[in-house]
């Protein structure tokens, strides 16, 4: 329905008033959602934002000079100023993981719709609050699993459900994160501890068990997870390395040597992720000052992570059918999912992010689905261009005033979220864990 609507009326659409938002954490994700407004300015305005660090919020309120109005170091100034009214239509929550469930709270009471960036909060406590608080209010919630929007994955969705390959017997799901991503995110940088974030699946595969859950399309009666930090500890610390690879006598012979993840692109004149996230801004001589004093310059296998790097989760769904999910840091695809559906009469196959593959037992025959893509020139073109069709699904959602143009209802993401939960559970007891018992 909302691709219907994203691809064929939006011209229709830009005669409406357009939706005006607050962003609230000026990281990358908030980035990426309130560029939107610069995709479709018509239909999405940036009037304010929240961030602590003064240099985030400069760059932010040139780039959308609309948020220069409301713009504050932190989301409990701006409702200290406007403590009984909206300054905009919604809020998008992009903080770190453990800092949503106070402002969605606030914001949901004040009557924001909310964009909340996954996972929605790093207990199950904090998630259920989170819902029944925009419950109460009568707000919507979009939580941002973007896998949810893939034109691949929603066709996924509809070959299984136009019943071609029969009942769902199994699903295999591949999330490979990408050896530089892994070391950047989650032995380097924010995600690299369960303390200070939380643990690896729910910072990384909350959606991709939404996926399973919701391609399977049977409530899932049993899980079982096994999983470790394996390879980046000092146990595996090269023989001569040392605490920084500036100083490093074997960097040179490291693919996870810092000098090589971000110095290399900056001179071959590539500036984004993830150089943009070490240094501001990521010039060679900033990128050089950071290696040698920050945290993304450390020696990968003496730093104080201790999230997992490969993980799998075993689903039995009620009914028989079952999946597995694999996630494993050591990859050369970065974050690009492989999934394999097999069916009674038929399999379905996805590799990327633009062709479903069906195999007909019956025929023998193999057909390719093409899949929708979001419009050329966006600037959202994350995840296969995902970024876009939720920002776009959420936007008309609110401006209709219409729940149904968002994919996942917040019950549902609650469902998901409490079967990564559940899952973590097992990983740590090494035990099957019962829905009915989690």
């Amino acid at each position: 329905k909302f691709f219907s609507l994203s691809l064929a009326c939006l011209d229709q659409m830009a005669t409406s008033k357009a939706v005006t938002a607050v962003v609230v954490g000026l990281g990358q994700r908030g980035n990426v959602y309130a560029d939107y407004e610069l995709d479709r300015p018509e239909l999405f305005a940036v009037v304010g934002c929240c961030e602590p660090v003064a240099s985030r919020r400069d760059d932010f309120v040139a780039r959308h000079p609309g948020a220069t109005k409301h713009s504050y170091p932190g989301w409990r100034e701006l409702l200290k100023a406007h403590p009984r009214q909206r300054v905009a239509d919604v809020v998008v929550i992009a903080t770190q993981d453990q800092q949503h469930k106070e402002p969605a709270i606030a914001f949901a009471n004040l009557g924001y719709h909310i964009l909340l960036e996954k996972p929605m909060a790093t207990t199950k406590a904090d998630c259920k609050a989170i819902v029944e608080a925009c419950a109460v209010n009568k707000v919507k919630l979009c939580v941002a699993h973007v896998l949810r929007y893939a034109p691949a994955n929603r066709k996924l969705k509809e070959l299984v459900a136009s019943g071609v390959i029969g009942d769902v017997l199994s699903v295999q799901h591949l999330e490979p994160v990408g050896y530089y991503h892994f070391a950047h995110s989650f032995v380097r940088g924010n995600w690299r501890r369960e303390d200070e974030s939380t643990f690896a699946l729910l910072a990384k595969c909350c959606h991709d068990v939404d996926l399973i859950k919701w391609w399977v399309g049977q409530p899932v009666r049993a899980v079982s997870s096994f999983g470790a930090l394996v390879h980046f500890s000092e146990a595996n610390a090269p023989k001569g390395s040392s605490d920084r690879c500036y100083t490093c006598s074997v960097e040179a012979s490291c693919p996870y040597s810092a000098r090589k993840v971000y110095e290399e692109p900056v001179r071959a004149g590539k500036t984004d992720w993830p150089v943009d996230v070490v240094a501001q801004p990521p010039d060679i001589e900033g990128i050089a000052e950071a290696l040698k004093t920050g945290p993304y310059g450390r020696c990968v296998y003496r730093c104080d992570n201790d999230v997992v790097d490969n993980q799998v989760v075993n689903f039995s769904f009620e009914g028989g059918a079952t999946a597995v999910l694999s996630m494993v840091a050591t990859t050369e695809k970065l974050c690009e999912r492989s999934t394999k559906i097999f069916g009674s009469l038929g399999e379905l196959q996805c590799h990327d992010s633009k062709t479903v593959t069906h195999f007909e037992f019956l025929t023998k025959k193999k057909e390719d689905h093409l899949c929708v893509s979001p419009p050329a020139a966006t600037r959202l073109s994350g995840h296969g261009g995902s970024d876009w069709f939720l920002m776009d699904s959420f936007v008309h959602a609110v401006q209709q005033d219409d729940a149904s143009l968002i994919p996942t209802s917040a019950l549902d993401a609650l469902e998901s979220h409490m079967l990564v939960f559940a899952a973590e559970q097992a990983r740590c007891s090494d035990k099957v864990v019962h829905l009915e018992q989690a």
